[in-house]
């Protein structure tokens, strides 16, 4: 796809990159590869400095090649849409799906469904593949907003680092907290044993800043439901944090050693409710709420019967 463009008056002087990317709804990285492998023409001669300086009255020629297709195959895995448009799906991640392929997860991942049921991806760099802003864990459920162009991902991941995006999450963990909210401000990185694991690690050891707010919601007997809201984006974040606070959360096998509830649960019970974001075209706020998943549902309505119970035993 060819596009013609024209320098206007007040744009005197722009670099050539960040003018396109005014224009153009790709991401800026997107076109300074394009420019260097030489698809862009500045008035008809091929311009491969992304540095040039635009004149007024200048007249390009950008060249959008056709996105690669990725190697991983589509797969018909049935996905809970909650919300669809040209730039991005947000769904209802179920426990155990896992993400983005990688060793051991080649086929039978989010990746996969997405390329079977997204038919107008844009493609991210050139290649055509769903973009992930953000991921949760294999076992844990709920919110997640994934890009289909490249502009999409690069607005997305800009709202994630500058927190303007929200990310609202719940949890069930063992025991009970003797205040009702707080913030853990602890940094994380890669446990120096157990490999599989993250920890608290000091920042001089490596460890990357990790901050964390939570919120009791319902206290169940010797289990608490807690809101939490991430300001980072570690790996096991709100795992970990929980866990080094003396509540670990239910089901999480990794961090807990924790007995069965009576309730089979197929992971952490860990739910990412609710996802609060600038809509990257239109900039309307939007905003997502996932539906807990039965099992999480199931263990609550367990737990508020025991409570119910052992006060009518105290009566």
């Amino acid at each position: 796809m060819d596009i013609e463009l024209e320098v206007k008056a007040g744009e005197n002087g722009l670099r050539l990159d960040r003018w396109l990317s005014q224009e153009l709804p790709e991401s800026r990285t997107h076109l300074q590869k394009l420019i260097a492998q030489g698809f862009v023409k500045l008035n008809n001669q091929v311009c491969r400095s992304k540095k040039t300086p635009l004149k007024i009255g200048d007249r390009l020629l950008v060249t959008i090649p056709p996105t690669q297709p990725l190697s991983l195959q589509p797969e018909p895995i049935p996905l809970d849409i909650l919300y669809e448009d040209d730039s991005l799906i947000i769904i209802n991640k179920p426990s155990g799906l896992v993400v983005h392929p990688a060793p051991g997860h080649e086929t039978g991942t989010l990746v996969n469904a997405l390329l079977y049921h997204c038919q107008d991806l844009g493609g991210i760099g050139g290649v055509e593949r769903p973009g992930i802003v953000h991921r949760l864990d294999k076992d844990t459920t709920g919110a997640l907003v994934v890009a289909k162009t490249d502009f999409a991902h690069q607005h997305l991941q800009a709202q994630i680092k500058a927190k303007t995006a929200k990310r609202e999450y719940l949890a069930v963990v063992h025991g009970a907290p003797s205040i009702t909210k707080g913030i853990i401000d602890l940094p994380i990185g890669r446990h120096p044993v157990h490999r599989k694991k993250m920890a608290v690690v000091p920042l001089e050891k490596g460890g990357r800043n990790a901050l964390t707010y939570w919120e009791v919601l319902e206290r169940l007997g010797n289990y608490t439901l807690i809101q939490y809201q991430l300001s980072t984006g570690r790996t096991h974040q709100i795992r970990v944090h929980s866990a080094n606070m003396g509540h670990p959360i239910v089901g999480d096998t990794l961090y807990s050693s924790g007995g069965s509830l009576g309730v089979n649960l197929s992971g952490q019970t860990l739910h990412a409710r609710r996802l609060s974001l600038q809509h990257p075209l239109s900039g309307e706020p939007l905003e997502a709420i996932a539906s807990l998943p039965p099992d999480f549902t199931k263990l609550l309505a367990l737990l508020r019967q025991r409570v119910g119970w052992a006060m009518l035993e105290t009566s």
